[in-house]
């Protein structure tokens, strides 16, 4: 049973997003927040494996929240939605540490799909949340080019990564298994000395791996 807390200040949302969480057996809600103005206390009664975290909040916002769980509680994993496009916020909360990124639009099977896979050891970025990364990357400098020692394959799966795949469509593209995909990245995570897949999507465009 995965547990899951959500933080966002519509309240109707976080109705909504409760009620979706109760339709799917491997999931199980434990504590909706309005803002993270007291998220250590949160956390140690609701002790959740899985925060979805919305980023516009009174008081506290997402992004500050992510950034006092991950020190409070490293294990927890973080997935932001959010309705907004801006670049800079996109960027900043992947640096901070979450492990997926998809936008308040994805249906409930994308929700899903997202929570299992960050659940299991990875990371899950929507296509368009991919291409904005991309994007402020390629507005900014970039530095010389490190040898990660990145094989072929790791490159590879680092780059469907970036543009937003899942380790499923990653696995049916590349013709290999979901459990090597993981493999893989887990490989990667542990060459470039990162924690995320922010991280490792920041450190490949400024580093120039892709």
């Amino acid at each position: 049973m995965i547990r899951v807390a959500i933080y966002d200040d519509n309240s109707a949302r976080r109705e909504s997003l409760q009620a979706l969480i109760g339709l799917v057996p491997e999931l199980e809600w434990v504590g909706s927040f309005e803002n993270c103005a007291t998220i250590k206390k949160d956390i140690d009664q609701s002790r959740p494996d899985i925060i979805l975290m919305d980023l516009e909040m009174p008081v506290v916002n997402g992004i500050e929240g992510i950034k006092i769980a991950k020190q409070y509680a490293p294990y927890i994993k973080i997935i932001v939605q959010t309705s907004f496009d801006d670049d800079e916020k996109v960027f900043a909360a992947l640096q901070a540490g979450a492990e997926g990124y998809i936008l308040k639009s994805a249906s409930v099977a994308q929700i899903t799909q997202s929570i299992d896979e960050v659940n299991k050891g990875g990371a899950s970025m929507s296509p368009s949340i991919a291409l904005k990364v991309m994007r402020y990357f390629g507005e900014i400098p970039k530095e010389k080019k490190e040898d990660y020692q990145l094989t072929p394959k790791e490159s590879e799966v680092l780059k469907k990564l970036a543009e937003g795949l899942s380790y499923k469509m990653i696995a049916d593209e590349l013709g290999i298994s979901y459990f090597t995909v993981n493999n893989h990245v887990k490989k990667i995570y542990e060459k470039l000395h990162v924690h995320s897949l922010g991280e490792a999507v920041a450190l490949a465009y400024q580093k120039k791996l892709l």
